[in-house]
């Protein structure tokens, strides 16, 4: 197919908290309310079905689900899953959303996500040179709650707002939305340096071109001039403002997602909560959070507990297995990593509090946690944290993992 132009113009909210305090609450030890697409999150290796370049340094890998794990991999649109490969002899894991939308039954067998190469990321430069239909790699099963809370789309109006290969969950959520009724509209504002990085240009001209009249696309070039101003340089305060004044007026939407680096998600959130957009309605997802001291690898970070220390004492269910760790105060460690240090089956993926596959709930104790990019509010009210933001302010703590 030939290359296309780009054309004319045409998370229950998830909160980041710096210092956020988590307490088991006095029903703790009762059942959770179920939360859509929340499941206790395994690995199982798959093979890699396809490879398709989408841009220079940005690839599409499929796998192949067998019969037996179809179940396990059901997803909602928005959902991500994590990847786990050994890497020059180091463990290494990554998350990645999916992007094709979620399959009807006969087409079931496969999953698709898109893995774009980061400056310095090895297993983003790995899977985009080293990766080949073939391979087998473990794959988990699909996490997260960056989809859309609405039980039906007749007259909705859904806005996506991405950078880069913050694209690849709102592809698996426009489809889906333009698909489930013929009054669904969906408004997409996808931003990058030039054309040449713009990844899925082709399937998105695919979707304008079937839903021309409920599909909006406007393409932002920060570093590449369009005929539009609106649409050339990079996203800031003024030029979102104006956005929502010409081009997408905040009464008319009824939710609202966000992905990409966390300064524009924040600025996305920022205003339009400026505006009157109430924070329910806003839904974001991160791929980073530009920390690059979080723990890797299935054992943790090094600790050593010491006779006379003073100590925690962390106690942890998983798979219907209670387990006990203890953790010096001083070396401050997290819940996930002391878990680690005798339960490496432990889950976890990214380790920097954005993708919440180490969630769980806290039954005993308190803990203090140190990010949250992941968990909605009423998740935080229950007892819910993420392990590898989480470090006890207790003598005890206890968590499950099952719940």
């Amino acid at each position: 197919m030939a290359a296309r132009n780009l054309g004319a113009t045409a998370t229950a909210t998830a909160t980041a908290t710096a210092t956020a305090t988590a307490t088991a609450a006095s029903t703790a030890a009762g059942t959770a309310a179920s939360v859509p697409g929340r499941r206790r999150a395994r690995f199982h290796e798959l093979e890699v079905a396809a490879v398709r370049p989408l841009t220079a340094d940005s690839v599409e890998v499929t796998f192949a689900v067998p019969d037996g794990l179809i179940g396990e991999y059901d997803y909602l649109p928005g959902q991500h899953v994590a990847l786990r490969a050994t890497i020059d002899g180091h463990e290494l894991r990554r998350s990645y959303s999916i992007c094709r939308p979620p399959r009807r039954a006969a087409d079931v067998g496969s999953i698709s996500v898109a893995i774009k190469r980061d400056l310095g990321g090895r297993f983003s430069s790995w899977a985009n040179s080293e990766l080949h239909a073939g391979d087998r790699i473990d794959v988990m099963s699909p996490q997260g709650t960056f989809t859309t809370s609405l039980a039906d789309f007749d007259g909705r109006h859904i806005v996506g707002i991405a950078a880069g290969s913050g694209i690849t969950p709102l592809m698996s959520l426009a489809q889906t939305v333009l698909a489930a009724s013929d009054t669904a509209r969906f408004t997409l504002v996808y931003t990058n340096r030039s054309s040449l990085d713009v990844m899925f240009l082709d399937e998105l001209g695919d979707l304008k071109d079937r839903y021309p009249s409920r599909l909006a696309l406007h393409h932002v070039l920060s570093r590449e001039q369009r005929t539009a101003p609106l649409l050339s340089g990079r996203i800031d305060e003024g030029k979102l403002r104006r956005m929502l004044d010409v081009l997408i007026p905040p009464p008319t939407v009824d939710e609202w997602f966000l992905c990409g680096p966390f300064e524009l998600v924040q600025l996305c959130r920022d205003t339009l909560e400026s505006v009157g957009v109430e924070r329910s309605h806003i839904r974001f997802e991160l791929f980073t959070t530009g920390e690059d001291d979080r723990p890797t690898g299935e054992h943790g970070r090094p600790v050593v507990v010491r006779a006379g220390d003073e100590v925690v004492r962390i106690e942890f269910s998983l798979d219907g297995q209670s387990t006990t760790v203890e953790s010096p105060v001083g070396a401050h460690e997290s819940i996930l990593n002391a878990a680690l240090r005798v339960r490496p089956d432990v889950p976890f993926a990214c380790a920097g509090g954005v993708c919440g596959t180490c969630r769980a709930r806290i039954l005993e104790g308190s803990v203090q946690m140190t990010e949250n990019y992941a968990l909605e509010p009423d998740e935080l009210e229950r007892g819910y944290i993420l392990t590898c933001q989480s470090h006890p302010t207790t003598e005890h703590v206890l968590v499950d993992y099952d719940v």
